[in-house]
């Protein structure tokens, strides 16, 4: 059956262009709309399984528009656009689109563009399936081992963790027979460790009774439905309602999704919350509705059993089987950030997708891609690691894909290539960003293709292997300069994840620096035990541009250095305190994003938070406030980094 595609186009001309290349390529146009309204009538009425989509369009709704409600209906979409730049680029980026072709296109280009945006939305869908198979598997196995209530709940939270991310998890009875047993949570203290808490522990974190906490959650547990809440409309809500205000005081959060399960007469609240501002979606909640069935069926079980939280003040629990620790070798922190990059490592391993790892230098790009391949099937076979940014032009191609003996001058031997090196294995292309715009496209037909063409050989190879890539770029805005291909870009984005920088993870800078002395202490044969509290201040304070890579090099000089069995002086670049960060980061050449980042930062920071009415951030910006909240959400601007 020929694949159905909408056409969202306004120019006559190029839609009637757009629909005789389709044709001849076998697809069905099933229409062409010239606005939003009128796209939104089609496909009710021909359900497409693509839309190619105009961004600027007649009407006041825009193309950007329009893909929000096809996101939310999970049909794949294409956008086509004059307009390249990188602020286009990011705020489509936003919608999750399938490709990108920017006018003018070639026939080749469009064509390309569709069978990625296939693959990619067969394979997201396919991935879907698996991880919600496994996830049910889990839920039916965890029943059957016969586990108590209490071990059931802890690994509910770890299945849940898989596909709902969160830092802190509550179990909500609105009735059973002791009030005090009807409430259970977890807080998460690192990658497969909760604080177990209940009433008891809650009240003593609290300083409110018990008997009291029990009333005031009483309403909590009243949710008349599924629902979440993000950033300040949780902040909001958090100042009138007992649990959420609760934990964003003591605990930090900043988002918050509740799901109610009807147990016959009964309702279970399962609330999540997370410390990001802007965790949770709609597609959590179609998540649940989708395996609700098989929840219930699990609480069900254990409904005879009363919540039995464990009164010891600081119980951490490791889960096992199935939900065993993962191997994070060479990563060190808890913090809520890595926490994230854990999950998502833990989601993506054990399938072939690509993954795009994003991140400053420094940021332990490389460690990531060792533990992806490590947790995947392949962790038996090759992991062949590429920097593309250290090989010379002329050279890459052969170093990627091999030659024959004679095919250039030099060439006085066979080579394999690295990707025939990595075959059923694992290819880490370092530094992609780096990599001539001649050699992309090759690259693009080798992940199309699943097949090599060695230079100076009669004929292409069939290989079997896993792309890693990793950038310290802004591949947005390279593809808007003309010096990244778009359909690469989205051939390799298929998984992205983005490592933060050492500066937004300061309560991991400890740990790490106690793991460096460590290594470095067998390495010089001293025997260093910490550092002194003025250098852990100098540097919980330091902005870090070369991320763990320079604090690593500054411990190994403070441990060479050191006199006795602390470490009393780290060189750091600057002076001490918030001056020298900034001194730091004028040695970063900053792009304008990150000027208006800072801009808005200092400015919020001198209002003390205010945004809305007199002095507050957005009369001071000259900005209507919802302007000032949505460039805050797309530059990533949370409370904690203006209070």
């Amino acid at each position: 059956m020929n694949k159905k595609v909408l056409i969202v186009e306004d120019q006559f001309v190029e839609a009637n262009d757009l629909q005789l290349m389709l044709k001849k390529a076998g697809y069905e146009v099933c229409g062409i709309a010239r606005s939003v309204p009128a796209a939104q009538e089609f496909i009710k009425k021909e359900n497409p399984d693509f839309v190619l989509l105009d961004i600027f369009l007649k009407g006041k709704l825009t193309g950007i528009d329009l893909a929000m409600q096809l996101k939310k209906g999970n049909v794949p979409f294409i956008y086509l656009s004059a307009n390249s730049n990188e602020e286009i680029l990011s705020e489509a980026k936003t919608t999750e689109p399938y490709g990108f072709i920017v006018k003018p296109f070639r026939e080749k280009d469009l064509l390309v563009t569709l069978e990625i945006a296939q693959y990619r939305h067969e394979h997201s869908l396919e991935s879907r399936q698996q991880r919600e198979t496994s996830l049910i598997r889990q839920l039916e196995d965890t029943i059957r081992n016969g586990v108590t209530w209490k071990e059931a709940l802890l690994q509910v939270g770890k299945i849940l963790q898989q596909e709902i991310p969160f830092d802190y998890l509550a179990f909500m009875l609105d009735y059973v027979k002791n009030p005090t047993e009807g409430f259970s949570s977890y807080r998460r203290v690192g990658f497969n460790e909760y604080q177990i808490i209940g009433i008891v522990e809650l009240s003593t974190i609290t300083g409110v009774p018990a008997s009291d906490l029990v009333k005031t959650l009483a309403g909590t547990s009243k949710n008349s439905g599924a629902s979440t809440l993000n950033g300040e409309e949780f902040q909001l809500y958090a100042q009138h309602t007992s649990l959420s205000k609760i934990v964003n005081e003591k605990f930090g959060m900043r988002s918050m999704l509740c799901f109610p399960f009807l147990l016959g007469s009964e309702i279970l609240n399962i609330c999540f919350y997370s410390k990001n501002s802007d965790t949770y979606n709609k597609e959590h909640i179609v998540f649940l509705h989708r395996i609700e069935q098989t929840f219930t069926k699990f609480f069900k079980h254990f409904r005879a059993e009363l919540f039995l939280p464990d009164h010891s003040d600081q119980l951490r629990t490791e889960l096992s089987g199935s939900l065993a620790m993962q191997s994070f070798e060479g990563i060190i922190g808890n913090s809520h950030l890595l926490l994230k990059v854990f999950d998502q490592i833990a989601q993506v391993a054990p399938f072939d997708t690509s993954v795009l790892i994003l991140g400053e230098s420094g940021t332990g790009k490389e460690r990531i891609a060792d533990c992806i391949h490590k947790l995947s099937p392949r962790k038996k076979k090759p992991l062949i690691k590429v920097n593309c940014a250290a090989l010379p032009s002329t050279l890459i191609e052969s170093e990627l894909f091999g030659h024959e003996k004679g095919s250039f001058t030099g060439a006085i031997d066979k080579k394999i290539g690295k990707f025939e090196l990595a075959n059923d294995g694992t290819i880490f292309l370092d530094e992609v960003g780096e990599m001539p715009i001649d050699l992309q496209v090759k690259l693009l037909r080798v992940l199309q293709e699943r097949e090599i063409e060695p230079l100076g050989g009669r004929s292409p190879v069939k290989i079997n292997v896993r792309v890693i890539a990793a950038t310290n770029r802004n591949l947005e805005k390279e593809v808007g300069e003309g010096r990244f291909r778009l359909d690469l870009y989205y051939r390799l984005n298929v998984f992205p994840i983005e490592l933060p920088p050492l500066r937004d993870r300061i309560e991991d800078i400890p740990a790490l620096a106690n793991h460096f002395i460590s290594i470095y202490n067998r390495k010089s044969g001293k025997r260093i035990i910490r550092l002194s509290d003025k250098v852990l201040k100098n540097m919980m304070t330091y902005y870090w541009p070369g991320n763990i890579r320079e604090l690593e090099n500054l411990i190994e000089r403070g441990v060479l250095v050191a006199k006795g069995t602390i470490i009393e002086e780290i060189s750091l670049p600057t002076m001490q305190g918030r001056s020298i960060s900034q001194k730091a980061q004028d040695n970063h050449i900053k792009t304008i994003y990150e000027n208006e980042r800072d801009h808005i930062i200092a400015v919020l920071k001198k209002c003390n938070g205010k945004i809305w009415g007199l002095g507050g951030a957005a009369e001071l910006l000259n900005l209507p406030p919802t302007t000032l909240k949505s460039k805050m959400k797309k530059l990533g601007i949370v409370k904690e980094h203006f209070e």
